[in-house]
C-alpha cells in the first residue's frame, strides 16, 4: 500500500467496475468507493474465518464506520479493473482503524482513512470479541 507501513493485517481484493457503479460522465460514482471499501474490510473479516454473519450469530456484534475521511486522487471508469487494500493499523477495545486504498494497475485513486467501531444489537459499543482480537494480532505484518 502507498501509505500504510506498519499495519497489522493487510488483504487485497479485486473489483470490477461495472455500468451500475458509473455516474453520467462514465465516472465511478463518488458514494461507491465507499462500497467498494466496505467489500475490502467484509472480506478481510471474512479471510480471517470471522464472516459478518458469524459475528453476529456468535457473539451479537457487528461493525459500523465512526469516521472515515476519504481523498479522490483520480477516476475509475466503467469496466476499470481495481485493487482495494486494506490494511489494519490499530486495534482499540472496541475500534479498527484502517486505511484503504482504491488502485488501478498501480495507480492510487482513493485513499481511505477508516475508524470502524466494534457494536452490540443495540447500536451500543462493545468489546471486540476475543477471538477475533487474537486472529488480528496473529496476522502477519503488512510489508
Amino acid at each position: 500500500m502507498h501509505g500504510a507501513t506498519s499495519a497489522v493485517a493487510s488483504h487485497s481484493l479485486p473489483v470490477r467496475v461495472y455500468y451500475e457503479d458509473t455516474d453520467a460522465a462514465g465516472m465511478v460514482y463518488h458514494a461507491n468507493y465507499l462500497k467498494f471499501a466496505e467489500r475490502g474490510r467484509s472480506e478481510m473479516l471474512r479471510s480471517l474465518g470471522f464472516a459478518h454473519s458469524r459475528l453476529r450469530a456468535e457473539n451479537g456484534v457487528g461493525f459500523a464506520v465512526r469516521r472515515c475521511a476519504i481523498d479522490y486522487r483520480a477516476p475509475a471508469r466503467l469496466e476499470d479493473a481495481l485493487t482495494v487494500d486494506t490494511a489494519l493499523e490499530g486495534v482499540g477495545a472496541a475500534t479498527l482503524t484502517m486505511r484503504q486504498e482504491i488502485s488501478r494497475d498501480g495507480e492510487l485513486l482513493v485513499a481511505i482513512d477508516m475508524l470502524v467501531a466494534c457494536i452490540g444489537r443495540d447500536g451500543r459499543p462493545r468489546r471486540l470479541p476475543p477471538a477475533l482480537r487474537a486472529a488480528l494480532a496473529d496476522r502477519p505484518r503488512a510489508p
